[in-house]
């Protein structure tokens, strides 16, 4: 266990990955938002979708953490069970970071009213139907997706290379074209939407966890034999 915290010491070395640019990225996004709230001549409730910048981030945390630093941790000895497990709880902790930095966005919003616009860039009506803790799992959640699937897709390249990334990323494509065929063909838009309404954003994060949980396993099996 203590080889394993070593392995999140190591990934959090490097603070400007995992906490100053999306810090950085995070507050650009919304000082740039607020700015355009501003410019709209309207005295309605105005949201964007700015909040979600510094979740862009996280894919490319979750590659370097692959990229730059499994190599360096191979130097010094460090298992791959060790390095993955102490990676994922590195990426766990960063991605509850950026959960309370939303949660606490959100109060200032609602303490502001919106930061005197009526702009609302973190308290998304839909994200907080559950309350707090709900917009909470949904932010740590799509974080976390984020680096998972870069750290995935860097695991892949280091095991199999370029070509089996491309073909991943097609056959995702393909599938997700495939789904969407599907239910056009059906006329099952009106029951997803209604699954989707039923489930709101609490529930739908939940299910993105099983995704996560699925990601890391396929992770992992590809990293027991990924090339330094």
């Amino acid at each position: 266990m203590r080889r394993t915290l070593n392995v999140v010491r190591l990934q959090l070395i490097n603070r400007q990955t995992f906490i100053w640019v999306p810090l950085i990225v995070l507050a650009s996004a919304t000082i740039v938002s607020i700015l355009i709230y501003a410019m709209i001549p309207t005295d309605g409730p105005k949201y964007g979708g700015g909040g979600q910048a510094p979740l862009w981030v996280f894919f490319a945390v979750g590659l370097s953490s692959m990229t730059l630093t499994f190599p360096f941790s191979q130097a010094i000895s460090i298992t791959r069970r060790e390095f993955f497990i102490g990676t994922m709880l590195a990426a766990v902790m960063s991605s509850a970071f950026m959960g309370v930095l939303f949660l606490i966005g959100g109060g200032i919003e609602t303490l502001t009213n919106g930061y005197g616009v009526n702009g609302w860039v973190f308290r998304l009506p839909w994200l907080w139907d559950a309350g707090p803790l709900g917009a909470f799992v949904v932010y740590f959640t799509l974080a976390l997706f984020f680096f998972v699937v870069g750290f995935t897709g860097a695991t892949i390249y280091k095991r199999w290379g370029a070509l089996a990334v491309t073909l991943a990323s097609v056959a995702v494509v393909l599938v997700l074209v495939g789904l969407v065929f599907l239910v056009t063909k059906w006329e099952l838009w009106g029951q997803v939407g209604t699954t989707f309404q039923q489930l709101g954003a609490l529930g739908l994060a939940l299910w993105g966890l099983v995704v996560i949980a699925l990601l890391m396993v396929i992770s992992f099996i590809a990293f027991r034999r990924a090339i330094p």
